[in-house]
């Protein structure tokens, strides 16, 4: 990319704002596919924008791109977490805008890529956060009454303090509902209300935005040649080295999905079939949600192609990088 172009995309940043191109898309979408050629096109760099490719060691079931494609690439928050190590939407934002300025001091084109829909929503809402810190024996507690009562009946509850909420969450939603009485019995606001308290911070970025958006039945086909794919290329070792290192049960890599259904299988309770036709439902259900929320993200223009070559093709004719 010469000069002139730099100058056309990213223009004066004293006057306007810096562009930073986001990708986003459902599971197995081929957003990270698209990405590398965008970024190989503009000599940009990508930031992931996924919950799960954060943590070292969890490769093959998060698709995680390839030591060649970073090669071909540089990517960022990338293998920066151990498995048992949290790291909030607000810990991300804060490192995803340390990365774009860092790309953009250096002359390159931010491309933010990922599927975690909380993530891009921080970025394009500018979304600022009121830390709640998690208290333990609070969590212990409603863990516990979960197991008692159920979630329909906490549920229930988050509809009494906060209906916006509940209308989100799902009975499944058993982390998310308790994070929301947690919310509201640690701050005495609900969680609505300290988002829309949140949504003050300016946006320093110029953000364009794509998502990819594959007819649903070839979604579902490829997620079903992934699933098939990970098995085959040793997700099931991949669990079995995450079991040696005695992970606690609430460790996030517990819960991602295909690594909780392989930890239920090395415990005995499913068959190889049975696991394979779990982690496919569960994923398919994912990206179903996955759209709901970006269906939502009005600054987002669709790219309802199968092939990540026109999609590049498509994104590169949009922000103008081709004549």
């Amino acid at each position: 990319m010469n000069a002139e172009k730099s100058t056309d995309i990213y223009g004066d940043p004293n006057t306007v704002k810096q562009k930073v191109l986001v990708i986003a898309g459902p599971t197995a979408s081929g957003k990270s596919a698209t990405a590398l050629l965008v970024a190989e096109a503009v000599g940009g760099e990508i930031i992931s924008a996924d919950s799960m490719q954060l943590y070292r060691g969890l490769d093959i079931g998060t698709a995680k791109v390839t030591p060649a494609e970073q090669q071909r690439v540089r990517h960022h928050l990338v293998d920066i977490l151990d498995p048992a190590e949290r790291f909030s939407v607000a810990a991300w934002q804060g490192a995803a805008l340390d990365a774009i300025a860092d790309i953009l001091a250096r002359g390159k084109l931010p491309i933010v890529c990922g599927g975690t829909g909380q993530y891009i929503s921080s970025l394009l809402e500018g979304l600022s956060f009121t830390p709640i810190a998690v208290n333990l024996h609070l969590r212990q507690e409603l863990n516990e009454r979960a197991d008692r009562e159920g979630t329909a009946a906490m549920l229930a509850e988050v509809a009494e303090f906060d209906p916006a909420t509940a209308a989100r969450l799902h009975l499944k939603d058993r982390k998310r509902i308790i994070r929301a009485h947690e919310v509201y019995r640690l701050s005495g606001k609900s969680p609505s209300q300290l988002n829309a308290e949140s949504r003050s911070q300016p946006v320093p970025y110029s953000y364009q935005a794509f998502c990819l958006w594959p007819e649903r039945a070839l979604l579902y086909k490829r997620i079903e040649q992934r699933v098939d794919a990970m098995l085959a290329q040793g997700l099931i070792k991949e669990v079995e080295s995450l079991k040696l290192q005695n992970l606690p049960i609430d460790a996030p890599c517990r819960q991602a999905i295909g690594y909780k259904e392989v930890f239920a299988y090395l415990a005995g309770e499913a068959s190889l079939s049975e696991t394979s036709d779990r982690i496919k439902q569960v994923t398919r259900n994912y990206a179903k949600r996955q759209l709901t929320w970006f269906r939502r993200i009005t600054e987002i223009e669709r790219i309802e192609t199968a092939s990540p070559q026109a999609a590049a093709q498509h994104i590169l004719e949009r922000i103008c990088l081709t004549e």
